[in-house]
């Protein structure tokens, strides 16, 4: 499922929703190699852009996401919906299906 929007700002996720922008994996290698665009995998990394308020519990209060813009972190190899910004792409997670946040030290 692809949207296109014109400004990334203008996304709002709802709930426990979580919008990451993917790292890109490097197109050359340290010695100045393009690396072919099929060859390039996916990385299992991302930046959180934006995040929803958090889910609801049974008592109808926000639980808060773990993850807040601007960290780092390790996506799941699948899933997730895609929305597209211009040029770039994003993805939508739940707060629950965000594996892990990377530290920076």
């Amino acid at each position: 499922m692809a949207t296109a929007t014109r400004n990334v700002k203008a996304i709002i996720p709802l709930l426990d929703r979580v919008l990451v922008q993917r790292v890109k994996a490097q197109q050359k290698t340290s010695s100045g190699i393009l690396i072919p665009e099929k060859s390039l995998e996916s990385l299992n990394e991302g930046e959180v852009i934006s995040v929803g308020k958090g889910a609801l519990d049974k008592h109808g209060k926000h639980v808060p996401n773990q993850v807040k813009p601007g960290d780092r972190v390790l996506l799941p190899s699948y899933g997730g919906n895609t929305v597209k910004v211009g040029e770039e792409e994003y993805t939508l997670f739940r707060d629950s299906e965000i594996l892990a946040k990377i530290e920076e030290k």
